[in-house]
């Protein structure tokens, strides 16, 4: 009998990366979402400051999340492939370092800015401060909303898909390219200061531990610090 030949070896997944498929996928979300949702909620809550600021925190981490889940659900559907991976316990340490320093740059840029314009009026972020000095209930949402669920949406997207597609042009177009986009989504305000700050640091981190979970860590200790700052300080 002639041997049957092998069947071919299927192709591995996890040795995959998102490309412009799934860049592009997440992109249209995301810029969808950026257009229908920030006219919702000042419909809805009437520019109320507190849940104005509680809806528009939500807003971040939901407009990622959706954005990270239409590129991968759209061709490779595997978590590792976007470098969703688990870091050793060393790394967690690391990050919650590397957040601390990211929240005092923040800062330190901020008031240099500030110090140089004499203006803090283009701070499209002064509504998370309103919602973390509205009560114990209101700070529990936002540190929810701005520590937890807009980290893992934002990092999820920008570094997950945008910064891991990026990796095939090489480690410092990753970097450089997704902290700009990054910013840029932020607009050019204030809040560009912590977006770059966060995006350049979370950028070399993926590039260092092949996971987005430093990134996430980073992001929730540099916000959730800024919320709670902004209730004991007022």
């Amino acid at each position: 009998m002639r041997p049957t030949s092998a069947p071919a070896e299927l192709p591995d997944v996890t040795k995959r990366r998102p490309g412009w498929p799934e860049t592009l996928a997440a992109a249209v979300v995301y810029v969808l979402c950026y257009l229908v949702g920030p006219p919702v909620i000042s419909a809805l809550t009437q520019d109320a400051p507190v849940p104005s600021g509680l809806a528009f925190a939500a807003l971040s981490g939901v407009m990622g999340l959706l954005a990270f889940f239409a590129a991968f659900f759209l061709r490779i559907r595997s978590w590792a492939a976007f470098n969703v991976r688990a870091i050793p316990a060393r790394w967690v340490f690391f990050s919650i370092g590397f957040g601390l320093l990211a929240f005092l740059l923040v800062r330190l840029v901020a008031t240099i800015v500030v110090a140089i314009t004499g203006s803090t009026s283009g701070d499209p972020q002064g509504g998370y401060q309103a919602a973390a000095n509205g009560g114990p209930l209101a700070l529990i949402l936002q540190l929810l909303f701005i520590a937890v669920l807009t980290p893992l949406g934002e990092e999820f997207a920008f570094r997950g898909v945008l910064s891991t597609a990026l990796t095939r042009f090489g480690p410092w177009v990753s970097v450089l390219g997704s902290t700009v986009i990054f910013a840029l989504a932020h607009g050019i305000n204030l809040a560009l200061i912590p977006a770059l700050v966060v995006g350049a640091i979370n950028g070399i981190l993926l590039v260092r531990t092949k996971s987005v979970w430093p990134g996430v860590i980073v992001h929730a200790v540099s916000n959730g610090v800024g919320a709670l700052l902004s209730a004991v300080l007022g």
